[in-house]
């Protein structure tokens, strides 16, 4: 017989087998879909599900299933991978709905990393643990970070480490890696990491590396803020190589007019890296604007010094106002001026800072410096140029990823607009490509076993997709809105997306990531 069930058509397992040899039994069967396995070109073939882990794929399997759901016209892919994220407090909240993190599994997303630009606490066994006392909707693996790792020992300061202060933070970082930590992140362009000189950082991340950990880092610069695009990405180069770990950049990109068009010679320094035996990769959102806050934009760096309170007073200080009225110009100016800087929270969300100044009869630095007063808001800042983009995107080396952060629309539809613009209008890449980049590359270069693949023995995480209808939705006016086109999602072989609705199972599960043996107590 055949029933529906919350709008999927399933076939339930009748009776009448007669006396046909008996077949394996298995729990569900995605029947006639257009399988991607994340290795294999794609074939029409079957998935066999039982429990948490995929039985059987291949084409016309021969099983006997409690349930099958007809895939016929859907790409069936495994469940995506979200190598950067900022969904750590929705992972925690104490609200069931939002741990689900609908925006991800509408998506296709069944795994994120947490704790990404050197924001992870060090805390891991409290960061892992929550998931025993409140379900969730994903799995997920976490970064320590270098910000409360410094804010905990140093504060706020600019200024380096005493020697018994760097043992604190080293203790830290090694004590978050015995507990799952999946390696060592930094967000070296946001003070106070900034204030870190490059060789604190390699003793640090050292503490990751002799534990099996990844460097993970928000370059010091991505622009012309203060080394340049190059100098920082060769500095995280050096990294790796001085503490002898693998090295992923987050969001790879080059931000501000002062060096657009400077992707060939980034990726051309990144491969000279790997043809010398260096593991580099890096993660990409698809959209033109980043997201950071106001201050992060344009306040200078040694204005940061101290922390909030400690840049308050200096805005209040005349013998200063000329020296930061310059610099938050200058920085202004890099970002492309007021007109690409939209304000994504609080009072002034969906305006620019030039409407913002305008409305205020001020100039766009005392309208900024009047905005942060009252809080530090998040930004959407528009300030890449597609050639960048796609030049970076062609590399096989770059895998998807959202940064997923309030008020921007790649929480909501970063893989979907990839399939979307990047595979289906633009041709940039192809759609194996594109799964392949999105699932198996980010589980191989994280070591998440079991994951971002169809085969045998692979926990089930998949997505069923419409490739006529999967897009992204949010917009930067709208940037909460679902994306469309998932038909269905499987998150360790629990059905959480259903007809594109959430359902509500939270199947998601920690993964701790698994220390060297022999380098922890």
């Amino acid at each position: 017989m055949r029933v529906r069930h919350a709008g999927l058509l399933i076939a339930a397992a009748g009776l009448s087998l007669g006396a046909a040899p008996a077949r394996e039994t298995v729990d569900l069967l995605i029947r006639g879909g257009t399988i991607y396995t994340g290795d294999a070109a794609p074939f029409t073939g079957d998935v066999a599900i039982s429990g948490d882990r995929i039985s059987l794929v291949g084409p016309h399997l021969k099983v006997t299933a409690r349930r099958t759901i007809d895939a016929r016209g859907l790409v069936v892919a495994p469940g995506f991978i979200d190598p950067h994220t900022h969904a750590g407090a929705q992972l925690a909240s104490d609200d069931p709905a939002t741990r689900l993190i609908p925006g991800f599994l509408t998506q296709g997303v069944t795994t994120a990393l947490i704790g990404n630009d050197g924001g992870g606490d060090p805390d891991l066994g409290k960061v892992l643990g929550s998931a025993s006392s409140k379900p969730v909707g994903i799995n997920y693996a976490a970064y320590v970070g270098l910000d409360p790792v410094r804010k905990k020992v140093i504060g706020e300061a600019d200024r380096a480490p005493t020697a018994e202060e760097l043992q604190r933070m080293k203790a830290l970082v090694a004590g978050a890696m015995c507990k799952g930590a999946l390696g060592f992140s930094t967000g070296l362009f946001y003070a106070p990491q900034s204030f870190a000189k490059t060789d604190e950082i390699v003793a640090l991340a050292r503490e990751a590396a002799i534990r099996g950990g990844v460097y993970d880092s928000h370059l010091r610069d991505e622009s012309s803020y203060t080394i340049g695009l190059a100098a920082a990405v060769q500095e995280a180069l050096d990294i790796g190589r001085e503490a002898g770990m693998p090295v992923h950049i987050s969001h790879i990109k080059a931000l501000g007019v002062d060096v657009h068009g400077q992707a060939p010679a980034i990726i051309a320094r990144i491969e000279r890296a790997q043809a010398a035996g260096q593991k580099v990769t890096a993660d990409q959102y698809p959209w033109s604007a980043s997201g950071t806050s106001l201050v992060a934009s344009l306040v200078p760096l040694w204005a940061q010094d101290g922390g909030r309170a400690a840049m308050l007073k200096r805005f209040d200080d005349p013998a200063l106002a000329a020296r930061l009225r310059a610099d938050m110009t200058e920085n202004l100016r890099r970002r492309g001026m007021a007109g690409a800087l939209l304000i994504t929270e609080g009072e002034q969300r969906g305006r620019t800072l030039e409407a913002v100044a305008r409305s205020r009869g001020e100039d766009p630095i005392a309208a900024a410096i009047a905005v942060i007063r009252v809080k530090d808001p998040a930004v959407a800042s528009f300030n890449q140029i597609e050639a960048d983009i796609e030049a970076f995107m062609r590399r096989p080396w770059v895998m998807t990823g959202s940064d997923a952060s309030t008020g921007h629309p790649r929480s909501y539809g970063s893989f979907a607009r990839k399939y979307a613009n990047y595979v289906v209008k633009r041709k940039t890449i192809s759609l194996r490509d594109f799964i392949y980049r999105s699932a198996t590359l980010t589980a191989d270069t994280f070591g998440l076993a079991d994951r971002g693949r169809l085969r045998a023995g692979a926990f089930a995480d998949v997505v069923l997709f419409d490739p006529k209808r999967f897009a992204a939705r949010a917009t930067y006016e709208q940037p909460a809105l679902l994306s469309a086109g998932v038909r269905a999602v499987f998150v360790n072989g629990v059905l959480a997306v259903n007809n594109g609705e959430v359902t509500g199972g939270a199947a998601g599960r920690p993964l701790p990531h698994r220390p060297t043996p022999g380098r922890c107590p």
